[in-house]
């Protein structure tokens, strides 16, 4: 079990990544785009877009109410938005709106293109 300290880091750190909304994140994931992207075996769903719809529902939750499993999902999210921002996306500002860089990102709930 993880100190509270811990916990607040993390929730700290995993709201900093996510920078689009519960709703934003829904709306994304139901589209095309979502969907275009990220590893899948077989005919299954994206390994991005599963990932999506955990931090949706992480996202629906107050504070209190989340669990240690829920905090272990957080850090992973961190940690997937920290490695892919650092791979960067493409050279030319003009072509990260529509890349498969930023749309696995927001499938993660972040959007490099926010502010």
């Amino acid at each position: 079990m993880a100190n509270k300290d811990d916990h607040d880091e993390t929730y700290k750190e995993f709201k900093s990544v996510v920078n689009m909304t519960a709703s934003a994140l829904e709306k994304f994931l139901a589209s095309d785009e979502s969907q275009s992207v990220g590893q899948k075996k077989g005919d299954s769903e994206a390994t991005g877009h599963q990932e999506g719809r955990r931090i949706v529902e992480i996202l629906h939750k107050k504070k209190g109410d989340l669990t240690d499993d829920d905090y272990s999902h957080m850090r992973k999210v961190v940690g997937y938005v920290h490695r892919h921002l650092k791979q960067g996306g493409p050279k030319d500002k003009d072509a990260v709106e529509a890349s498969p860089w930023r749309l696995s990102l927001m499938n993660w709930g972040h959007d490099p293109m926010k502010g």
